[in-house]
């Protein structure tokens, strides 16, 4: 198979035809996305910006941003091309996150408004993707049964990991990454067990097939999550508390994200 071929056929064609990700274009996004994290946490560190909760909550409508793009893509309302699904959606939601964060930056410095500016701008762009929702509505076909099993299968998922909190520190010191994780397994498992979706994800398509239910997807969080955040809890624990912080954050977006794009994509119809 020349270069070429392998090319098409690992990252190409699963875009093209989505055919969702294979273990070679997995790896790769997977290596792109450690060095982006640590090439933009390395500028944020030039740049003087403290990564804690008020950076956290100043990110939450771009996060929102990259999973309304890619439901009104997977719905029809945006062009499918290469940069409106995986992973050039979350390349563009990116730099789009990170040019804002620069502007402002420069035009105030790392100041505490700035994060304020950073979260309204973000809101922003939110509202254009809504005001492209409503203009397409009559191509959407709602389908809000889907909280009929959302609402309680989120309700148990939730109360697990609120149990886990009460007995055990690593939940309780992590918990908001472990209920916004559970938030996303949980949109997975109401879709391909009561809608008829299926996973495009390589891990996540075998732990479900090893255990023949979607309820694997709260395993195979939790295979990840636990050790993951012990490390850096523990082994980490006297490395750069911003820089870990900062690999949290992007844990924390690899959850709420993904979750929140699954929900829409139930609720907006696709099939």
């Amino acid at each position: 198979m020349g270069l070429e071929s392998f090319f098409y056929r690992y990252y190409v064609a699963p875009i093209k035809y989505n055919q969702g990700y294979n273990i070679v274009n997995t790896l790769t996004y997977a290596i792109i996305l450690g060095i982006a994290v640590l090439l933009f946490y390395k500028l944020m560190k030039r740049m003087r910006i403290k990564v804690d909760e008020d950076f956290f909550r100043a990110l939450v409508p771009y996060i929102i941003s990259g999973a309304l793009m890619r439901a009104l893509t997977d719905n029809g309302a945006l062009p499918r091309t290469y940069l409106t699904v995986s992973p050039g959606a979350y390349i563009v939601v990116g730099l789009l996150t990170f040019s804002i964060v620069y502007l402002v930056w420069r035009r105030i410095g790392p100041v505490k408004e700035m994060y304020r500016l950073v979260e309204d701008f973000g809101w922003v762009v939110d509202a254009m993707l809504i005001f492209v929702l409503i203009i397409n509505l009559p191509r959407f076909h709602f389908n809000w049964r889907v909280l009929l099993y959302f609402v309680p299968s989120l309700l148990l998922a939730e109360g697990f990991v609120w149990l886990l909190t009460r007995r055990f520190k690593l939940f309780r010191d992590n918990r908001i990454i472990f209920y916004t994780h559970f938030y996303d397994a949980t949109t997975t498992f109401v879709a391909l067990q009561f809608f008829g979706f299926w996973e495009q994800h390589v891990l996540a398509r075998f732990m479900i097939g090893l255990l023949h239910t979607p309820a694997a997807m709260y395993v195979e969080k939790l295979l990840i999550l636990v050790p993951t955040m012990w490390i850096l809890d523990n082994v980490l624990k006297d490395e750069d508390r911003d820089l870990i912080n900062f690999v949290k954050l992007a844990i924390f977006i690899l959850g709420l994200g993904p979750g929140t794009r699954n929900l829409l994509d139930m609720l907006l119809g696709t099939a």
